[in-house]
């Protein structure tokens, strides 16, 4: 008779491992060599049942004690009592999604569900600029997945025909169990008298093929908040499709929303940027310029005697609104001298007479270029 393995050594731990490790690397090699992913593979099985039993034993406190104390052959009794080691139930599902606490509920002989969640539907949706600072109500149609109108989602022509399919109990999945040599394992999938919809219908809705359910318009109402930007998803439960299971949950609807440009604003969070061309005048004697603002009010911009082009001038308070405060972010205004291209006679003959008063005095060019540098790094 072949000798067993130690089963630390199958496990791959020390005899010191905490439970989690020896949970860690069970799942691990369970993994690996499951069945399903092994299929017709004997030596695969033949680890997997190897894994099964070293960790039903070293996962109970008291069974590794008696382990850590006897080894395999005790005091000439198997720990599992007279029938031997009978195997756990663990399905794949288990092994891959839905957290470790499912296999403790198939050692312990207990089961949940998982509710099963409809389609989650995506739609961008575009709005005017003026909606980042006003926010709006806006609507749209969408097309998800609803109960079949003409069968009221009862699937059938006629309706009290249906009935409850008698091979899953109405749920629409079914258990069973496969066993592998000693072991067993539980397999779950669609109940196939039924096709998973839970119940038997002999007359199948003309509209929707027996589904119960079909893709309909619906128009949903959202509101678009104050200092929303571009990429923003909006969340509404439960307006996505609908579950195909009977006692699911429909999906998610999500908006993303796009904004149109403004003719002249950029926009940093919930700050404004803007260019504002200017001539020599506004900057070497100041001025004051009134603009058309997005909140309704004039914008003012006062330009200080002596300013430079490329200064920036901030307006606090005149830009976006800043979600969650009600505060806003600032204006910020970036001075350009406006240059025109073009000169009539008479405008080069005014400028000529000036140039030697105003013009850049080139036999000290080198200074004005410190200057300018060490006003501009601060």
């Amino acid at each position: 008779m072949t000798e067993k393995r130690d089963y630390y050594e199958v496990l791959g731990v020390s005899k010191n491992s905490s439970d989690g490790d020896i949970r860690k690397a069970f799942r691990s090699l369970a993994r690996k060599f499951h069945p399903d992913k092994n299929p017709n593979d004997s030596e695969a099985e033949k680890k997997f049942k190897e894994v099964q039993e070293a960790y039903a034993i070293l996962s109970n406190p008291e069974e590794r004690r008696k382990y850590d104390t006897f080894g395999h052959s005790g005091h000439g009794s198997s720990p599992f009592g007279p029938g031997g080691f009978q195997g756990v139930n663990i399905s794949l599902d288990d092994l891959f999604g839905g957290g470790f606490d499912g296999i403790f509920n198939q050692f312990f002989g207990s089961s949940r569900r998982r509710s099963s969640k409809g389609d989650d539907l995506i739609y961008r949706h575009t709005v005017p600029f003026q909606v980042a600072m006003d926010g709006s109500e806006e609507e749209i149609e969408i097309q998800a997945l609803r109960n079949c109108i003409e069968c009221d989602g009862s699937g059938s022509n006629s309706p009290d025909k249906v009935k409850i399919c008698p091979a899953c109990e109405g749920r629409g999945r079914v258990e069973r169990l496969e066993r592998l040599g000693p072991f067993t394992q539980r397999a779950v999938s669609d109940c196939p008298s039924c096709e998973g919809r839970g119940k038997i219908i002999p007359d199948p809705c003309n509209s929707c093929g027996g589904q119960g359910m079909s893709q309909q318009s619906k128009k949903v109402k959202f509101t678009v908040p104050p200092g929303i930007s571009s990429g923003v998803r909006l969340r509404m439960r439960g307006y996505g499709g609908a579950s195909r299971s009977e006692n699911g949950v429909p999906g998610d609807l999500y908006i993303e929303i796009e904004m149109h440009r403004h003719p002249w604003f950029e926009r940093d969070s919930s700050d404004l940027l803007m260019g504002l061309p200017v001539g020599f005048s506004d900057l070497a004697l100041g001025s004051k310029i009134e603009l058309s603002h997005i909140d309704g009010k004039p914008l003012v911009v006062n330009i200080s005697a002596g300013s430079q082009p490329g200064d920036t001038i901030e307006i606090k308070g005149r830009g976006l609104p800043i979600q969650g405060s009600s505060r806003r972010g600032s204006v910020m205004v970036v001075l350009k001298l406006d240059i025109p291209k073009k000169l009539s006679r008479d405008q080069k003959k005014t400028i000529s007479s000036i140039s030697d008063i105003l013009g850049s005095n080139l036999d000290n060019v080198e200074e004005r270029i410190r200057e300018e540098a060490s006003r501009r790094r601060g």
